[in-house]
């Protein structure tokens, strides 16, 4: 796929079959994280897999949307930790892993975090690090195709700013 076509198209779905997704299919996806790029090559990051029902559902209790969790076939927690610009880093690893995704042809989608001690908790984290977001995917309830529609068209049809609104040009 297209790079940008696969940026352009990809959207945010929390309506999922809640079967479980391949262990090769989950590598791919880890591995997605793993290969992102970070700030003086750190890798801040720690993919947690929660893989029991009790654990899942404790960490639901943590972000804002619990049943996007409930109903996933896979769910990954980031953590982050160390000094500098990790939770932009923790970002960028999310974001190749939803792209990644993408590309298999599953849905995924960022939950974001409102109880962070009990995210610690849910994720068995240290001392030193942080939860920055967790991951759902899944197969899609709808499937959706890329190619359906150009770059542009899906641009068009995107629920963002225009580009004259987050672009400033200074000499």
């Amino acid at each position: 796929m297209d790079t940008l076509l696969a940026i352009a198209s990809r959207r945010d779905e929390r309506r999922t079959l809640p079967e479980p997704l391949p262990d090769d299919v989950v590598s791919r996806l880890l591995d997605a994280g793993r290969l992102s790029g970070s700030s003086r090559n750190a890798q801040p990051w720690t993919f947690v897999v929660p893989t029991s029902r009790e654990r899942i559902e404790r960490l639901a209790e943590a972000v804002y949307v619990p049943e996007n969790l409930r109903h996933a076939g896979l769910v990954v927690g980031i953590l982050v930790s160390g000094k500098g610009p990790v939770l932009f880093d923790g970002g960028r690893a999310a974001q190749s892993m939803l792209l990644a995704a993408w590309a298999e042809g599953l849905a995924s989608c960022p939950n974001g975090i409102k109880d962070a001690d009990v995210a610690r908790a849910a994720l068995d984290a240290a001392e030193d690090e942080t939860p920055v977001i967790v991951l759902t995917f899944g197969r899609p309830e709808r499937p959706r195709e890329a190619e359906a529609r150009t770059v542009e068209e899906w641009s068009a049809r995107a629920n963002r700013k225009p580009i004259d609104a987050v672009v400033r040009r200074v000499a």
